[in-house]
């Protein structure tokens, strides 16, 4: 079902469900850095204000595929897209604080490691699982050091980690045996609304208001691997981000 389709079956619904005409869709392709530019040109031509901003979207590409950029997709999609989103709509969230910024990473970052030499999986056999690992580790990084940046503007920066939820993460990675091996596994994995709930909790609730740095799963705040707060590694990940992006 195309993008655009599936996405006003969910407004729709959004509305139908809460009473609030005021919802809206866009759409942005996170593959392609273009498209991100261009998605954030229109926001902010529409609207002035940003509380609340979550980069959920992932994916596992478990054939090594590039992008239109030339990026490897799970790091384009996974993390240089959130990282750009976030630097393109930082102006207008620090604008409108209070404001809170939520990244989605995944357990999976524990086997995750950065080798800032071959962050595109060039020189090994690429696998998709452990590029999707370093991908995680990586937001959790970015995360951290992304609250560190916002001290004093009173813009928060958590990360989630949702558990196993069962989505159509994999259906489209490349591999039918992987796609396959998703969709056996689906009854052992929580609902998406289960999921949702901390990420609900974390853009709403009082109870986190000034928390940030941190990282939280099923509402409750979990600390991350000692790899994750490396506080000099998250600075030159800053950097080596910048610098494949082209920001000044």
């Amino acid at each position: 079902m195309h993008g655009t389709q599936r996405g006003n079956e969910a407004k729709e619904e959004i509305v139908s469900k809460s009473g609030n005409n005021s919802v809206d869709l866009m759409i942005c392709d996170l593959s392609s850095m273009e498209s991100i530019r261009r998605f954030v040109q229109e926001f902010k031509s529409k609207y002035a204000r940003l509380d609340v901003f979550v980069n959920n979207a992932g994916a596992i590409f478990f054939k090594r595929q590039i992008t239109a950029d030339g990026f490897e997709a799970t790091l384009a999609v996974d993390y240089l897209a959130p990282f750009l989103l976030t630097h393109e709509l930082l102006s207008i969230i620090k604008s409108s604080a209070p404001s809170r910024i939520i990244n989605v990473s995944s357990g999976a970052y524990k086997s995750g490691k950065i080798d800032f030499d071959d962050l595109q999986g060039k020189k090994k056999k690429y696998g998709g699982m452990r590029a999707y690992a370093n991908a995680k580790l990586m937001v959790l990084m970015f995360t951290y050091e992304l609250a560190r940046r916002l001290d004093g503007y009173g813009v928060t920066a958590n990360a989630v980690l949702p558990g196993f939820v069962a989505t159509n993460i994999g259906r489209n990675s490349g591999s039918r045996l992987q796609s396959l091996m998703f969709g056996l596994m689906r009854p052992f994995q929580i609902s998406a609304q289960e999921a949702a709930k901390t990420l609900v909790y974390l853009a709403s609730s009082k109870e986190v208001k000034g928390t940030t740095g941190k990282c939280f799963s099923r509402m409750k705040e979990i600390d991350t691997s000692q790899a994750s707060h490396d506080q000099q590694k998250q600075k030159v990940l800053w950097d080596t981000t910048t610098k494949l992006l082209g920001i000044l």
